[in-house]
This record gives C-alpha cells, structure tokens and sequence, in this order.
C-alpha cells in the first residue's frame, strides 16, 4: 500500500535530470534486435488467441454459478444471509474484475492484429482482430486507422493522433511573463472529489467517448469528428468501406446483446457482460493513457521530432504485473519496444526491450510507481503547454515544470536516421 503515496525511483531521477533527446540513431537500435525476433508464428499466435477466448469462457461459466452457490450456502448450510450476501458480492466482484482483465486481453490481442503482428497471412490478422474487437464493441479498422496515423507521429504536437497536450492558449491563460498563481488556479485548482470523478469518468467512458467525439485527439480535426463515420476526416477515402465494415460488426453484436438480454434478463446482463466491457474500457483507458502522458517526458514540435525520438518518449509500465504480461500480451510492460517495432509479436517483446536498453541506456523510459498513483499524478501535474519551444514539457496547475531541458537539448536538430 505505501507504494500507493511514492513516486518510483526512475520517475525522480528523470525528474531530477535534464532532458537532452538520445543520440541513438534508429538504425543503432535497429542492429540490436536479432532477426529471428521478427518472425510471425501463425500458430502460437492463434493459439493465445483460444487460450483467450477459454480463460472469459471459463469465468463466464463460473459467473453464473455465482448466485445459486450464495444462496446454497445460506438455504443448505445454515450461512447467515449476511455472510451469504458478503460471500456472493465478494464472488462477483471478483469475476468482474478478471473478466475485465480477459477482456481487455482481447482488446490487446486485436491491437496486435491490427498491427499485422499475429501472422504474415492478412487474413488472419483481420479475421482475429475484427472478431475480437467487435465482441467488446470496438471498431477495428476504424480504430486501427487513427492507431497506425498516432504511430507514424507519436509525441508530435502537430501530427500525433491521442492524448496530444493542450497549451497556454487553449485555455486562454495570460502570457507567462505576466500570468500569476492564481491565473493557474483559476483553471486548474480542483477539489480533490471534483479530480477524482473526473478520473472516474475518463476510466468508465473516456474510451467510448474518444471514438465519438475525438475527445483528448489531434485539435487539427473539426467538431463532430469521430470513429464511426465513413467520410470522417480521420480516415483516407480507401479506407471508408472498413469503416462500413466496423459499423455493421457493431450493429450486429448490438442486436446479440439485444437478444440476448431479453433471454437471461438485464440485471444478468450487466453483471455478466456490461460490467466487464466498462472494466475492461478502464485497463484500456489507463495503460494507453499512461504510456503518452507523464510530467517527466517530452513532446516535440516539427523541428525537433523524429520518429525515434517519439518512440523513445513513451513509457514502459508494469501494469498488473504478472496478469499483465499474461493477459494484456506486454503492452505496457514493452510499449517502448512496441513502439519501435510494432510488427514483431507481442511475445518477442520481452527480448526486444532487453535488446534496445542495451543501446538505449538512460532514454529509456520505465516508471515501477503504482499504476493508480501515476494516474492521479498526470491529472494533477499534466496540465498543459507552452505554445512555443520545440521540446516541451507539461506543466503543473501552479505553472511549473516537473523537468527542464539542457542547455544543449535543441542543439542537433532531427536528421535522417537510417
């Protein structure tokens, strides 16, 4: 629990370091990573596929005995009604807490599809992704769409597609030279109750309301834009049929649960779908999240970004620990590498980030703080940005910086780096 009050020890020592961009170039990190880590093994990778789908078809089972053993316990073994009534909420809190964890596994496993990392056969790609992503709602081609543009661009202030900072201007702020405390307060100074709905909005239905609204996307988009419209600005013409596709896929998984509900009853399908589905959207939230946003790491504007420096400017987190290696494929533990090298499969991950640390050294990045804590901290600490300067740092609601730049930090601008 104490770990839930302290910042980890690779926080604050970047906290305490100025930022200098690596001088690795992308074809050093490139000579580390053995070849065979490249190769796509269709097999293995369908087969976590099924270990998936068996580890949320099993707990699915195991839900539903949930209720009649509570209440077997109090009618047949004399258990009091109150330690029936604890027995069976402990029980579902349990089941919606790992079925969560499965289900944002699926999501994770279809990232990967998306990414054409589970096999060198498309169709497989597509097959497993599209039906795994439709199953907890999500529009796969659409998603994967603006997911592969915020790759090409990652940490871009220009170009990036998610969590791209907010500045001085888009809130109206006064210049710095002049701005004052309580300019800082007057936008950001928040109760701690008011923070905390507003992390537990974004942790229930910040998912569903970035692909409706774009909310936290690029600002370079219109009002209105979102994931499921086919003439959206997020998407290239030839792109719009798998938007169709992705919507038909919703529709349809819709009219199941529709169906269905109306066969086990609705208080069933909230505990045993609805419930899951949002804790899932909560995983999905915090690790995409957390990966882009931290007070300690740089965004760039045009002239000093590259596609090595973006990449090294996300975070390798231990996310669930074990479950999540487990059952969200590595996506946080190995962001960094998977930012590099989105096409080698998940469970070559691991060795890619042993690889690239060797050359990467201090740049990069890992932060051991609680997951929780470091959500709570970007909200407090990430607030905005400066609307110059080429690299840039979030500040705090007081204004302040959490790290600042070396002296010779813009000095190299971004060359070719391969």
């Amino acid at each position: 629990m104490a770990s839930l009050f302290y910042d980890g020890p690779e926080y604050i020592m970047r906290m305490n370091t100025p930022f200098k961009p690596t001088n690795v170039t992308l074809a050093e990190v490139h000579a580390v990573i053995p070849k065979h880590l490249h190769q796509k093994n269709t097999l293995k990778a369908l087969s976590y596929a099924v270990r998936d789908i068996v580890c949320a078809v099993i707990v699915y089972k195991l839900g539903w005995m949930i209720d009649s053993f509570a209440n077997s316990l109090v009618n047949n073994y004399g258990v009091s009604s109150l330690v029936g009534s604890f027995v069976k909420w402990g029980l579902w809190a349990l089941y919606w807490h790992w079925q969560g964890v499965i289900l944002a596994g699926w999501w994770c496993l279809a990232h990967e599809a998306g990414h054409g990392s589970l096999s060198n056969s498309s169709w497989v790609n597509h097959v497993v992704g599209f039906s795994l992503h439709t199953f907890i709602l999500v529009p796969y081609y659409a998603w994967r769409s603006s997911h592969h543009a915020h790759h090409k661009a990652t940490m871009s202030i220009e170009r990036d597609e998610n969590f791209v900072p907010r500045t001085r201007s888009d809130y109206n702020l006064p210049p710095e030279s002049s701005a004052h405390i309580s300019d800082y307060h007057d936008i950001f100074e928040e109760t701690p109750i008011y923070t905390l709905a507003r992390m537990l909005f974004m942790q229930a239905l910040g998912w569903q309301y970035y692909l409706l609204t774009n909310a936290m996307g690029s600002p370079m988009y219109p009002p209105g834009t979102n994931h499921f419209q086919p003439s959206s600005p997020l998407f290239k013409p030839h792109e719009r049929n798998g938007i169709i596709a992705s919507n038909i896929g919703l529709t349809a998984m819709a009219s199941v649960l529709y169906l269905w509900t109306r066969e086990v009853g609705s208080s069933n399908f909230i505990k045993l779908y609805f419930i899951p589905y949002i804790l899932a959207n909560h995983w999905i939230v915090m690790l995409t999240y957390l990966h882009h946003t931290d007070p300690t790491i740089a965004h760039f504007r045009n002239k000093q970004w590259s596609f090595l420096r973006g990449a090294v400017s996300t975070v390798d987190r231990p996310l669930l620990g074990w479950a999540g290696r487990f059952f969200l494929h590595n996506v946080s533990h190995d962001h960094v590498a998977h930012h590099l090298f989105s096409s080698i499969p998940f469970y070559n991950q691991p060795q890619v980030t042993e690889a690239i640390k060797k050359v990467l050294k201090d740049d990069h990045n890992y932060d051991s703080t609680n997951t929780f804590r470091a959500l709570y901290r970007t909200f407090t600490q990430c607030c905005f940005i400066e609307d110059d300067g080429d690299i840039v740092f979030y500040k705090n609601k007081d204004g302040k910086l959490s790290r600042v730049l070396a002296a010779d930090a813009c000095d190299n601008p971004t060359k070719k780096e391969l």
